[in-house]
């Protein structure tokens, strides 16, 4: 797999930028400014010479229930994305990528892991809503949605910006965020991976052994 260590201060300047105007139109599935720039078109995976936080962040899972991403994922492998569930392309194409590469996991493995996807859409993305489309990909991901200042307060820690759903010239809603999957070890909580949108299930697959474990993939 292609991966190099970067410092995290050029990485979080550059991650900020990538974004992806999901469904936007003519040049929806195009970046605005791709992190390739610094690190990289072909790259999967960057490891963190200095790691980020994970976020503090309490939003409301799909059980409408409220969820502490530090307190419930603490000292557990934990893959966080932002997105939201009308997306035509990177979102679905993402999230599907780690439930296949999941399933190749032991049983006890796959216990371990979890995936946290965050809404950048709230005022559509209901819990109810959450929760019926990650059914369709994995049952067991985690689906959190809530204040929408709270939500990109909580990305922008991870040098991922989120922009408010706005309409496009289409008169199409259109949520426009980076999209990065961040991997926290579960040895130090600390968010030590970056994947870019490059990545495949192959990548997921070879790479969430080492994961699991707080590893370097």
């Amino acid at each position: 797999m292609r991966k190099k260590t970067y410092a995290t201060a050029a990485l979080f300047a550059a991650a900020a930028l990538a974004l992806s105007a999901c469904g936007s139109g003519d040049d929806g599935g195009k970046p605005i400014a791709d992190v390739s720039a610094e690190a990289g078109s072909e790259r999967a995976a960057t490891v963190l010479d200095q790691p980020f936080e994970k976020p503090d962040l309490v939003l409301t899972d799909t059980h409408g229930k409220k969820y502490d991403l530090l307190a419930e994922t603490k000292g557990r492998p934990t893959l966080v994305y932002f997105g939201y569930t009308h997306c035509p392309d990177v979102c679905p194409t993402t999230m599907s990528n780690l439930a296949v590469a999941k399933k190749q996991l032991p049983e006890a493995e796959r216990d371990k892991l979890r995936v946290v996807f965050v809404t950048t859409d709230p005022g559509r993305d209901t819990p109810a809503a959450l929760g019926k489309w990650l059914k369709g990909i994995d049952p067991a991901f985690i689906g959190l949605t809530g204040d929408f200042a709270t939500v990109q307060a909580g990305a922008r820690t991870l040098g991922i910006t989120i922009e408010p759903t706005t309409k496009d010239k289409n008169g199409k809603l259109v949520s426009v965020h980076g999209t990065q999957v961040i991997a926290f070890s579960p040895k130090t909580d600390a968010g030590y991976v970056l994947y870019s949108e490059a990545a495949t299930v192959d990548d997921y697959t070879k790479d969430l052994p080492k994961l699991i474990k707080g590893e370097n993939p």
